[in-house]
């Protein structure tokens, strides 16, 4: 009941909509009752023809009603299935929306063991359930259970005895509906689960399908998929199983009533303790009357699924992020670009610390470098700042100002990133590097990619700006890819850039050209850069050298090669290994 709660107070823009089609459920419930008491009516007028001296005139007029309700059971028929149906997919679509809105919210923690594929199946797969729940499931069990009550009371007016007798199955019936909705939910589950597991594997497999050629990994991909698509047949056909002996259960239970009426009633008809039309009227309300009952199976087994997905939904929009604003947050403005870090210490996990009393201050317009074997936390300290994950202990400022005071849509804004997993949308290139920055005219972007030496290679593609790179942009190299990446962050033109790897996967000679262009941006920013090439930080004002989580070492390059530590070791490790590959060149 909560998720149909809940499902009703964001459906309210369409409870007009939902108004109307419950008014013209009533309307057809009404109508459906009305037909077979005509019926009965016209029968006990034909078989006492000699009491009804103008019996042509009523024949006439009640054939005149049951087509009048038979016209408006149309029109009410269309009004409830279009405007339940408007309501339900308007209500999916914001649904979506709403499940698309938070996850774009939510911190990145979340996404640590999520799957892409399961994600994308509760936005997809689990939502279009709702319109099941909307426009069918509810709907059918409020026609159903009203079209029970109306021909419960209409019975015990014709018949009482004949009705008792005919509720004789009810309890069994309700009994086994009960057992079988307990039986299929978890099932349903099982299925809702399956379908986004098979998802995420298919969204997996086909991004990293060059892989899977590489490494000839096609048999084994292919016995993983078929593994996850027939989990979730075997799912639907365990819930079929159920179906397949409930649905003949119900209808046997359903025939026994009739087979009471038929021969009770037919007893009692030839005693003259029950009239003929009285007969014929009780069978057509009692087929009337275990038809919504065989339905019910029906529409239990819609109402589980859809509750299951509802229940994946409203799993994502309960989650709580972890990054939380203040009510009271500030707005971040007119960064000049000072950055602090103030005993900082964060860990993944409990288990694993991978920042350790980390303190450290860049000011404005400085170009700072971190540098550190692999896994040190160089990356984290960048999430840090962008507030994707916050600290257990210790305090990160810009301008002397608290990150966890300010909006983070204002904390994004001052801040441009380009990491070291490139991501670009499938789009032009002109699009990706215009994403950086609003209504970004051609001479800007022009200006954005020449400064991250772009411009060259793109005015030798065929259709130049306009050329469409494919999805993450699989049409280009990984070099090209990164100087997108520096020319969108370039064209940001926020106070504090961070590179992140921003030159792992471009030749030596266009390294020098975008550590060209980040010198000539010295100054005008605060510049964070992280790099493995310790040639791209030789002209920075400061380096930081961290180790097993802690920083080690600090100052510029001159500074740290006469200290020789960690930052001289690894210097004469990379620049002896540069120089015999230069030799063997």
């Amino acid at each position: 009941m909560k998720y149909l709660i809940k499902l009703v107070k964001i459906a309210r823009p369409y409870w007009g909509y939902l108004i109307i089609s419950v008014i013209s459920l009533l309307a057809i419930t009404g109508l459906n009752l009305l037909g077979p008491w005509l019926i009965r009516t016209l029968i006990g007028i034909i078989t006492n023809i000699n009491n009804y001296p103008n019996a042509q005139e009523y024949i006439i007029k009640i054939s005149l009603l049951l087509i009048i309700s038979y016209v408006l059971g149309i029109i009410f028929q269309f009004l409830r299935s279009y405007f339940s149906h408007y309501a339900a997919w308007h209500l999916v679509a914001d649904v979506r929306m709403m499940l698309y809105d938070k996850l774009q919210n939510l911190s990145f923690r979340y996404f640590l063991d999520k799957q892409t594929g399961q994600l994308m199946s509760r936005i997809v797969n689990d939502t279009a359930n709702l319109e099941m729940l909307i426009a069918h499931a509810i709907p059918d069990l409020l026609s159903n259970l009203l079209i029970l009550l109306g021909i419960v009371l209409i019975l015990f007016n014709i018949n009482i005895t004949l009705a008792l007798l005919s509720l004789i199955p009810i309890p069994f019936l309700l009994l086994s509906s009960t057992y079988f909705a307990k039986k299929i939910m978890p099932i349903f589950r099982r299925a809702q689960k399956a379908i986004a597991d098979l998802n995420a594997d298919l969204q997996d497999n086909l991004s990293g399908i060059r892989e899977i050629q590489i490494f000839n990994k096609k048999e084994k991909e292919y016995l993983k998929i078929k593994d996850k698509v027939y989990k979730h047949i075997f799912a639907l056909l365990s819930a079929l199983k159920l179906s397949a002996v409930f649905h003949p259960t119900v209808g046997f239970l359903s025939s026994l009533g009739n087979l009471i009426v038929i021969s009770v009633g037919g007893m009692m008809a030839l005693k003259g303790k029950a009239l003929v039309q009285d007969i014929v009227g009780f069978l057509l309300y009692l087929n009337m009357f275990y038809q919504p009952i065989n339905a019910l199976s029906q529409i239990l087994e819609n109402l589980q699924q859809a509750l299951a997905g509802a229940e994946r939904v409203f799993e994502v929009l309960e989650t709580e992020s972890e990054i939380k604003e203040k009510e009271n947050a500030i707005e971040l403005k007119d960064v000049k670009g000072k950055i602090t870090f103030e005993n900082v210490y964060f860990s993944y996990n409990s288990e694993i610390p991978v920042l350790k009393n980390i303190s450290f201050e860049i000011k404005p317009g400085e170009m700072v470098a971190f540098v550190g074997p692999t896994g040190v936390g160089k990356t984290t300290i960048m999430y840090l700042i962008n507030r994707f994950f916050d600290p257990q202990l210790g305090s990160i400022k810009i301008d002397d100002i608290d990150i966890r005071d300010v909006t983070l849509k204002s904390l994004h804004e001052n801040i441009s990133m380009v990491m070291q997993d490139v991501f670009l949308f499938n789009g032009t290139i002109f699009e990706n590097i215009a994403y950086g920055k609003e209504d970004a005219t051609l001479e800007e972007v022009i200006e954005a990619a020449k400064i991250a030496c772009a411009h060259d290679f793109i005015m030798e593609l065929p259709h130049g700006y306009d050329t469409q790179i494919g999805e993450r942009g699989v049409k280009l190299s990984g070099g090209q890819k990164q100087r997108l990446a520096i020319a969108r962050a370039v064209l940001k033109n926020a106070p504090i850039l961070i590179l992140d790897e921003a030159t792992s996967s471009v030749d030596t000679e266009t390294e020098g050209e975008i550590q060209r262009a980040i010198n000539n941006l010295a100054g005008t920013r605060t510049i964070l850069i992280i790099a493995h090439r310790l040639s791209t930080v030789k002209k920075a004002d400061k380096i930081i050298v961290l180790k097993d989580g802690e920083i080690i070492e600090m100052g510029n390059h001159e500074e740290l090669m006469r200290n020789k530590g960690l930052y001289y070791k690894l210097c004469s490790v990379q620049f002896s290994e540069e120089k015999m590959a230069d030799i063997l060149h």
